[in-house]
């Protein structure tokens, strides 16, 4: 029965109820209609033939003169009365009370009794359902999901083929598990998912049970901890009972680190609670009893916290890592979230996956979704590629702050500190392509140079890092070529964090350096347990520290000597490459490769393929080579050979705050 029925059948009898009350106190009001008169006047009037009739209800009496008023009277326990009435003639009426009086006592009695028993009841019933199950406080709080809140197969994600390989032999496991039980085989009971926020685990997770249709249980990491010890424990045992229940079946715990977190770490020696919900986990996973057909899916960013008894065989024995989408990953997936937009024929998926280097799969269902606001606002039938660009824009600079109020000298150093890092990208061989430059403020930056790789990196070359650091100085070396030392503004600021971080790590980490060779000072993990960087480098000397920092600073003016000559030696290029800014406020690679070439923009003509690859990779001005000279101590020994070096971190664009 339905909340709505059982409400409408309590208002119903609070109805009834009401209407009864009202029908006993309305007689009761009729009896009192009329003159009160004492026993003796009754009597008198009797005896004189004035009462016509009467109404005898146990000591009550009601009656009517022979002149049509009515009276009340209270008589005694008179055994003559009605023999004294029948002699004057009056006619006489009788009104049972016993079983009306007995019936309405026994209510009135027992009423508000039942009133505090109904109440009990009702709160009763509601502390037992809904969330706030204050009988039921062990019990889990995992919701069983139906194929009616939608059902989700393999076909719906993509992007991540390595992983649903992976996870391919659970599905078979949980929909002919007498394949693999014939030959001695035992399906994993437990499949940890790991990668970065957004890249689809726990899509993955309701695919497997969408995929062997199963019921699929979720339940998240916070919800085993409370602050009372033992709670978590038992809402443990409480979900693999209702596994056993159900099985074979899916129990889906997200964000597991939350409960799974190293026992004994942290300030304070650890939390009584948390661990004792960890130690149930390990139990119930492998223990004395076994949970045959309850497979445990979990999904977790960090890993590196996990207790080691949770990741070993037996309990989490697959891990399978969810990375982030390569260039045809993000294809599938614009194609996947496409499905349901409306699109114009000049949208091309591959130009956006190529310029989305970086993006989860989440960031890219948000890129449709902003693009298809985008083309609502404007009234638009369908989606075209300039709303995607602008999407992509908003997502990867920031929304554009075009009421923001900027001097006519703001804009103008702006735009040439923009055009020096574009200038200098163009010109530096293994720099990545332009993009696009702009002018508008977007977010927390002035002005923007976006570039894109033509491909996805996992490697980058000692040429190209130079590179970057050289574009970094870009903006910094324009400002003081065109307005002097002095007039040098604070808008390099992010540049120079980025360019001084690039050359810690070109040394610290990847042995850039041949003065300090290839070896990893521990530059990355300079931090201590706050996660603040720490003061020096652990492990490492005073005279070794100063070295390091002479190289990094080595890298950077040697990157910054460089940005000068090639802006120096193109002083033109660069005064038209701002003017332009200033004129269009954002440019294109095209349009700024052609200026620099000295050819003039046409909007028309570009507007047409204005994705599309720079025409002339090699601009026909003057560039002087990027050579970084190893350090003086080390002339005499041979460079070391130059290899490709990895790189965790895709480039972001440079921002001027």
């Amino acid at each position: 029965m339905g909340n709505n029925s059982k409400n409408l059948i309590l208002w119903v009898i609070i109805g009834l109820f009401v209407l009864a009350l009202y029908n006993m106190f309305q007689t009761g009001s009729d009896r009192l209609e009329g003159q009160d008169l004492t026993y003796t006047d009754f009597i008198n009037a009797v005896e004189n033939n004035r009462v016509a009739e009467t109404m005898i209800e146990g000591n009550h009496v009601v009656g009517r003169f022979n002149d049509g008023k009515s009276f009340n009277v209270d008589v005694p326990n008179d055994p003559a009365l009605v023999e004294r009435l029948l002699k004057n003639n009056v006619n006489i009426k009788a009104a049972s009370t016993e079983t009306g009086n007995t019936w309405w006592s026994v209510l009135l009695g027992w009423f508000p009794m039942l009133l505090l028993i109904g109440v009990w009841l009702f709160f009763l019933r509601q502390m037992q359902s809904g969330s706030n199950k204050t009988m039921g406080f062990g019990k889990s709080k995992a919701k069983l999901l139906t194929e009616q809140q939608g059902k989700i197969t393999f076909a719906d994600v993509a992007g991540v083929d390595e992983a649903k390989q992976e996870v391919e032999e659970v599905v078979d496991y949980l929909k002919d598990p007498r394949k693999f039980q014939k030959l001695g085989g035992q399906i994993p009971k437990g499949v940890l998912l790991v990668g970065s926020p957004g890249t689809g685990k726990t899509l993955l997770a309701r695919a497997i049970a969408g995929e062997a249709s199963v019921p699929f249980f979720s339940i998240s990491g916070s919800d085993f901890v409370e602050m009372f010890v033992g709670v978590g424990a038992s809402r443990v045992r409480d979900m693999f009972e209702q596994g056993k229940k159900n099985a074979p079946c899916i129990i889906f715990i997200d964000e597991i680190d939350a409960v799974g977190r190293h026992r004994g770490s942290g300030m304070g020696g650890g939390n009584d609670e948390r661990e004792q919900t960890l130690n149930q986990l390990l139990v119930e996973m492998d223990g004395f009893e076994t949970n045959e057909g309850v497979i445990l899916v979990a999904a977790t960013n960090r890993p590196d916290v996990l207790d080691p008894a949770l990741l070993r065989p037996g309990r989490f024995d697959r891990q399978v890592e969810v990375s982030l989408p390569d260039i045809n990953g993000r294809d599938a997936i614009l194609k996947v979230h496409m499905v349901k937009v409306p699109l114009a024929s000049d949208v091309d998926r591959h130009v956006l996956a190529r310029g989305t280097p970086g993006f989860s799969g989440a960031d890219l269902k948000n890129l449709v979704n902003e693009a298809a606001l985008v083309a609502a606002r404007q009234d638009k039938r369908v989606v075209t590629m300039s709303d995607f660009e602008f999407a992509k824009d908003k997502i990867m600079m920031g929304t554009e702050r075009r009421s923001m109020a900027m001097s006519d000298d703001e804009k103008k150093l702006t735009a040439y500190h923009e055009a020096g890092h574009a200038l200098v990208g163009v010109l530096t061989e293994g720099s990545d392509p332009i993009h696009k430059a702009t002018i508008i403020p977007r977010g927390r930056a002035l002005g923007m140079v976006m570039r894109l790789p033509e491909r996805d990196k996992i490697s980058i070359t000692r040429q190209q890092l130079q590179a970057d650091l050289a574009v970094a100085m870009g903006g910094r070396v324009a400002e003081e070529l065109i307005f002097g030392h002095d007039k040098v503004t604070t808008g390099a600021s992010s540049d120079i964090s980025y360019a001084t971080n690039m050359a810690k790590r070109m040394v610290e980490n990847w042995g850039m350096s041949e003065k300090m060779g290839p070896i990893s000072y521990g530059g990355d993990n300079d931090q201590n347990y706050l996660g603040q960087p720490s003061a020096g480098r652990p492990g490492v000397s005073d005279q070794t520290s100063q070295e390091i920092d002479a190289e990094v600073r080595r890298f950077i003016d040697e990157a910054y000597v460089y940005a000068t000559k090639c802006l120096k030696r193109n002083a033109k290029q660069l005064e038209d490459l701002a003017q332009n800014l200033l004129e269009y406020e954002t440019l294109t690679g095209i349009e700024i490769t052609d200026i620099i070439n000295g050819k003039k923009i046409d909007r028309s003509e570009h507007m047409k393929d204005k994705n599309a690859k720079p025409k002339s990779s090699t601009p026909k001005v003057g560039v002087p080579k990027l050579v970084v000279k190893p350090a003086k101590k080390d002339k005499k020994s041979a460079p070391p050979k130059k290899e490709p070096v990895k790189k965790s971190a895709t480039k972001k664009p440079k921002k001027k705050d």
